[in-house]
């Protein structure tokens, strides 16, 4: 098998959709640091296609400005797919770790976050009506990605197709359980910390009267 450096396998994998993740498996390559650059990328496509993207494909923007959601669709969304991925797969006989499904599935997600950046790049070179290009490389980016990621999880697990197809539907249903549970406990955190936030003011001042 081949010997190639980490962006080459990038390159690799990206490209050769159906034998990238297997050779990617045998040979043991990827790395987490890749996977971080990843989604960073991802994170910062998500906020220029928001904030940049021309105003003939997208409406304006709003004037008031958080992070919050950008990590939401992009980190978050990224580890509750591999939390589930994981924890499922573990019961499904998987053999990928944590670690690799994180790092396979990162590398998935590039066709995604360049159409993005593409599409940024478009919306302020092409007018409304040359609209089918700027849908074509939406489409274009999905389609290759959700191969990739297909492929993805077949090979770091090593499951039939009939079986990847179900452990991604029980995915995606374990991402809504982790996502769910999260939401519940921010809100429950949030209600914690004002009680006793209230409890710490009305403490102070009972002391300076």
């Amino acid at each position: 098998m081949m010997d190639l450096t980490q962006p080459q396998w990038v390159k690799h994998v990206v490209f050769h959709p159906f034998e990238g993740f297997e050779d990617l498996r045998w040979k043991k390559g990827g790395t987490l640091k890749y996977t971080a650059v990843i989604i960073v990328a991802l994170f910062f496509a998500l906020i220029a296609f928001d904030r940049w993207c021309g105003f003939q494909f997208r409406p304006l923007p709003d004037a008031m400005f958080s992070v919050v959601p950008y990590i939401m669709k992009s980190v978050v969304y990224f580890f509750a797919w591999v939390l589930g991925n994981w924890a499922i797969c573990t019961l499904l006989d998987g053999e990928g770790t944590m670690k690799n499904i994180a790092i396979y599935s990162s590398y998935a997600l590039i066709p995604y976050i360049v159409e993005v950046y593409i599409q940024v790049f478009l919306s302020h070179i092409l007018v409304r009506a040359e609209g089918v290009f700027f849908s074509t490389v939406y489409y274009v980016g999905i389609i290759w990605t959700v191969l990739l990621l297909f492929n993805a999880i077949k090979a770091v697990h090593q499951y039939s197709f009939t079986k990847t197809v179900v452990a991604i539907i029980l995915t995606i249903a374990a991402m809504l359980v982790i996502l769910f549970l999260a939401v519940l406990f921010l809100s429950l955190f949030q209600k914690v910390y004002v009680f006793f936030y209230s409890l710490y003011t009305e403490i102070l001042y009972r002391l300076r009267v």
